[in-house]
């Protein structure tokens, strides 16, 4: 099932509702839950029905409404690095023995369609095309065995990243949160409409020229690992958003490096899971 949170011009006012096709079924009005993160916390009795809409709620066109990121507020956004070999190799770090973890800020968050800062204080901003993992239950001290059961589904994500903010210190978080910078969509897609989310294929391009292009197959610590390594430290919540890794082929690591511009036109895709598409836009 793929489960949407969008706008449409006449209300203004935030929707959820099921993707099918070109349309999408908003939830009707005797429906309760409004917003996706009740929605993700209350699926266990609520799925059912959910899954009726597509039957009892009438379809609107996809191309009238605007898509938001289909969890506008999480609670948290974690995201881990070096999470692929060869994109280890290109920024000529080493494959890490430990998850790398750091976080975005939540008012980073952007929707899979809207426009993209380029920031007036950074002059790097860089792409990265990234598999995002949806918590959908409280948890704690899960193991890489039972992570699967907790995760609620999957998005595109981009990491964009301000590169001159990132690496002027050790830590990434700054350049990492500035707003706009971490968007996903265009939808979510529940987890047991995944075969393997470790079997997906990923690619990012630039105006149209392919940059990165790799399976999920390759990271080097796969989502259940992820999911079951940060839940030692902290209580996730139904809703949290995690960036599983990027690739090789970002901007920095090109020779000479390649940051995005005003006007380019970044597009992100995952096999059997979408893609999103920003235009970048001067602050």
């Amino acid at each position: 099932m793929q489960l949407a949170t969008f706008v449409r011009d006449v209300t203004q006012l935030p929707e959820i509702g099921v993707v099918v096709g070109d349309s999408v079924h908003p939830a009707p009005p005797g429906f309760a839950i409004r917003d996706m993160n009740h929605l993700i916390a209350a699926w266990q009795d609520c799925a059912a029905s959910v899954a009726t809409w597509p039957d009892v709620s009438a379809p609107v066109n996809l191309a009238t409404v605007r898509l938001l990121a289909p969890v506008p507020r999480p609670s948290k956004i974690l995201a881990i690095g070096q999470n692929y070999a060869a994109h280890a190799a290109e920024t000529s770090a080493s494959i890490p023995d430990r998850q790398i973890w750091f976080s975005k800020a939540v008012s980073a968050v952007n929707g899979p369609f809207a426009p993209i800062a380029l920031p007036k204080a950074s002059t790097m901003v860089d792409y990265e095309v990234e598999l995002v993992a949806v918590i959908g239950r409280r948890c704690r001290h899960v193991t890489p065995d039972t992570a699967a059961s907790v995760i609620f589904g999957y998005c595109v994500g981009n990491d964009v990243s301000a590169r001159d903010w990132q690496l002027r210190t050790p830590q990434w978080v700054l350049g990492k949160s500035f707003d706009t910078h971490a968007p996903f969509g265009p939808w979510l897609t529940t987890a047991d409409a995944v075969a393997d989310p470790h079997r997906l294929d990923l690619t990012c391009r630039v105006n149209g020229e392919p940059r990165q292009s790799a399976n999920t197959h390759d990271m080097v610590f796969d989502v259940f690992a992820q999911v079951a390594e940060l839940s030692q430290v902290m209580t996730l919540e139904p809703g949290d958003i995690i960036y599983t890794g990027t690739p090789s082929g970002v901007g920095m690591a090109m020779s000479p490096p390649r940051y995005l511009a005003a006007g380019d036109r970044v597009t992100c895709e995952i096999s059997g899971l979408g893609s999103i598409e920003g235009v970048m836009m001067p602050e």
